[in-house]
């Protein structure tokens, strides 16, 4: 399954609540699990983002959407990165060594 490094920033709103920022991560992950996808694990942070969450999911329409819903609750923004194990890298750098 794909995974995605997600870069997680706090809204105005999220702060706020923070007491709550543990429960939110649970209910993303119910969710996510919905739609087909898993919350590897998930960082709160210091520094530029507030949190750093891995996610699998099917396909990169499933992690948007399940980011959409997220973002879409108001707690949250997020900067988003497709990442690669060693096996598909190995099998892109073969592709574009053909």
């Amino acid at each position: 399954m794909p995974t995605y490094v997600t870069l997680l920033s706090w809204t105005d709103q999220g702060i706020r609540a923070y007491k709550e920022t543990a429960a939110r991560a649970d209910a993303f992950a119910s969710a996510l699990q919905k739609l087909g996808g898993k919350l590897v694990s998930i960082y709160w942070t210091v520094g530029p983002y507030d949190l750093v969450g891995i996610v699998e999911a099917p396909d990169d329409e499933t992690a948007t959407a399940a980011l959409l819903q997220l973002g879409g609750v108001g707690n949250v923004r997020s900067t988003t990165l497709r990442a690669f194990g060693r096996d598909e890298v190995e099998g892109i750098i073969a592709k574009a060594s053909a």
